[in-house]
């Protein structure tokens, strides 16, 4: 799979189980909406006062599963920031592009948007009699 695989992936799931660790070091798993930007950043929203938000703040460390109805998966780990400024805009312009429905909440202030820049992710076919796995070529940052 390759980084636009990733992105049209993540378009067609719509929704993945987002880990961070708790103040313990304990993980803290939650199943949400998440969307994708054109340079393959995942993208989701959270109340301020959830365990998520304090837990990225803490360690923004974080690994997320999209997909599994339908026999295929893709497992992501990488570092999530909430973003700021002309960044914040285009995050919220991806998440608006696929969750419409959100757009009070965002404009609200009533949550906030958060970024996952990837440093890792894996496909996974489970659909036929041998599972395929295949690990995602990211690009390079720096």
């Amino acid at each position: 799979m390759d980084h636009s695989e990733l992105i049209e992936y993540v378009r067609a799931q719509r929704t993945g189980v987002v880990s961070t660790l708790g103040p313990g070091g304990a993980p803290q798993a939650a199943y949400l909406p998440l969307a994708v930007t054109d340079r393959g950043e995942l993208v989701f929203d959270a109340k301020p006062d959830s365990r998520k938000v304090a837990n990225l703040r803490r360690d923004g460390r974080i690994a997320i599963v999209i997909g599994g109805t339908d026999g295929t998966t893709l497992q992501c780990e990488g570092v999530a920031d909430a973003p700021a400024g002309k960044e914040l805009e285009r995050c919220e312009a991806a998440y608006l592009a696929t969750f419409p429905e959100f757009a009070d909440s965002i404009g609200g202030g009533g949550v906030v948007v958060l970024r996952v820049a990837l440093h890792w992710a894996r496909y996974g076919d489970f659909r036929a009699e041998t599972p395929e796995m295949r690990e995602v070529e990211l690009p390079r940052s720096g």
